[in-house]
């Protein structure tokens, strides 16, 4: 590692890109819909229906065709262009909101129906955040600056996460918790329709036969690390309930544990901005994320749950890095006409080893020890790093450009996926 201070964009460099700042705050509105739509759903089902089984069935269906479709609809931003596309997604995901609001206003819902809007609406779902990251690249040329601007995107996320369900929290407390599937609807059509009406916004990006995604090969690391991490996380939020209640300290300390793992996941997002890297982005990659697994298999031999908060911030300074690399790679990697796509693919892994780690870490917590279960979540991390780790190197084609701290420019190559 080593810093050029001289050479240090700063975070108000981003910002002061032409554009910028209207684009991303639109874009960040329209993405805190995501941040509200899941408890609202949650909270509005449960009530209308009486039932924890129909609300948890309900979320899964909204959840995986949000996740799994994602590179579908992303493949339709590149070919048609963001205004062309993504917009009509936004209203109809909106509308579908609508319809599901309407449904579950009141008592009495029918499940079936409910399920029905919910499926379809995360079918619509737009790919709010693998645009933006797309439209970084074409406002940000250099290397450095691009680094800081997706740190930015990863922390103002992360962050949208948070205050999401805080916002629905209050919303409910006024009125029906239905009002919460409406605001979503609200935020996510208008916060697309200044986004896409930004003069930043670019047009469909010229395809290129055989060459949809870029490298196979480089692709698959980020998406690799991506599903190690969400495996990993999601495993780590149920053991640290069940740490809390072994060690008789209930549950009620638990969100703070999960907010240091989140402050750390800032923090560290921030830092990495910070920093000019002289090892390639793959290398970084694998070293953040191996960092991450050590950390959480480590967290199983706290002795108490404070060290385990010191802990999971320890944890959480890899994890906006590790993310914000994955995506840095793919684009990289990516042909310039499937940037959108390409992001598309870490997200969905990150949501999908998501789903899948907590329903591992619900069939292993009371099976095996505490200490056991940490571990295991850590090895998957580190697993994913090794998988993804670049164990042989390939020298630059003739005539190829390396980005300052990245790898080379593999826009060219030929495989495809």
């Amino acid at each position: 590692m080593s810093t050029h201070p001289q050479r240090r964009p700063s975070y108000a460099a981003v910002l002061r890109v032409p554009h910028a700042r209207r684009t991303f705050a639109a874009a960040l509105t329209a993405r805190l819909s995501y941040g509200t739509v899941s408890l609202a759903v949650m909270l509005s089902v449960t009530r209308s229906t009486g039932s924890y089984a129909v609300s948890g069935v309900v979320l899964s269906l909204f959840g995986a065709t949000t996740v799994f479709l994602m590179p579908l609809r992303a493949s339709l931003i590149d070919r048609h262009g963001p205004r062309r596309a993504l917009l009509p997604m936004a209203a109809l995901y909106g509308a579908l909101l609508s319809v599901l609001a309407v449904l579950t206003w009141r008592p009495g819902a029918p499940a079936v129906a409910v399920g029905a809007a919910a499926a379809l609406a995360g079918c619509c779902a737009p790919p709010l955040g693998p645009t933006m990251r797309a439209l970084w690249s074409e406002l940000v040329h250099d290397r450095d600056l691009l680094q800081r601007a997706y740190s930015l995107d990863g922390v103002a996320e992360e962050l949208l996460f948070v205050s999401g369900p805080a916002l629905v929290g209050a919303l409910v407390g006024v009125a029906p918790p239905a009002s919460g599937i409406l605001f979503s609807a609200v935020l996510v059509v208008v916060g697309t329709w200044v986004f896409v009406t930004s003069p930043a916004m670019t047009g469909p990006r010229p395809s290129v036969p055989g060459r949809r995604l870029g490298a196979v090969r480089g692709l698959l690391a980020p998406v690799a690390v991506a599903a190690g991490v969400g495996l990993a996380l999601s495993g780590v939020d149920l053991l640290v309930m069940a740490f809390a209640a072994e060690h008789s300290h209930g549950t009620t300390l638990v969100p703070w544990v999960l907010g240091a793992l989140s402050a750390g996941s800032a923090v560290g997002g921030l830092a990495n901005g910070v920093v000019t890297w002289r090892a390639p982005a793959r290398t970084r990659l694998c070293r953040l994320t191996a960092g991450l697994g050590l950390v959480i298999a480590a967290a199983g031999l706290a002795p108490g749950l404070w060290t385990l908060t010191a802990a999971m911030a320890c944890a959480g300074a890899f994890i906006a890095p590790a993310l914000t690399t994955a995506y840095l790679l793919a684009d990289e990697t990516a042909a310039e006409e499937a940037r959108t796509q390409a992001g598309a693919w870490v997200n969905m892994a990150v949501n999908a080893g998501s789903s899948a780690g907590a329903m591992v870490a619900g069939l292993l917590v009371g099976r095996l020890p505490l200490v056991v279960c940490f571990l295991l979540a850590g090895a998957v991390a580190v697993s994913a790093a090794l998988l993804a780790a670049p164990w042989r190197r390939r020298p630059p084609e003739p005539g190829s450009h390396p980005y300052p701290g990245g790898p080379a420019d593999v826009r060219d190559a030929p495989a495809a996926l």
